[in-house]
């Protein structure tokens, strides 16, 4: 297996335990307010905005991190909207907001850096041949 598959395949890890985990959070705890607080449906537009974006992509690693640059851009946006909207109160802080949003949008950004990575390799094994 080379370097490229290697970023590749973590980048899907992480890609995907950042969802399941953004799923399993929003829809158990809630990361704005109190459990059952209908702000956390917003966190389902993020997911949505990586699988079409993937979708769009085809899956390859170029495409994929544009993808996941911009569902992390879609977290800040859903974090930043809580946050000025006053969404959750009294149950989330401004800081627990922010902190448990910036968590997500290092995951999804992380990942979109491993694809890059890969994209990266490839171009470069193409290069050598």
């Amino acid at each position: 297996m080379n370097t490229e598959d290697t970023a590749r395949r973590f980048g899907v890890g992480v890609a995907v335990a950042a969802a399941f985990l953004l799923a399993w959070v929003s829809l158990g705890v809630g990361l704005i307010g109190a459990d059952g607080d209908p702000a956390n449906v917003m966190y389902f537009g993020v997911i949505a905005v990586g699988i079409t974006g993937a979708f769009i992509a085809r899956f390859e690693p170029r495409g994929m991190a544009v993808a996941l640059f911009v569902t992390a851009a879609a977290q800040a946006l859903v974090g930043a909207i809580a946050l000025f909207g006053g969404l959750g109160r009294p149950w989330s802080g401004p800081l627990e907001i922010v902190l448990s949003n910036a968590f997500f949008v290092g995951l999804f950004t992380g990942s979109g850096w491993l694809f890059r990575r890969a994209a990266v390799l490839r171009v470069n094994d193409l290069a050598k041949t």
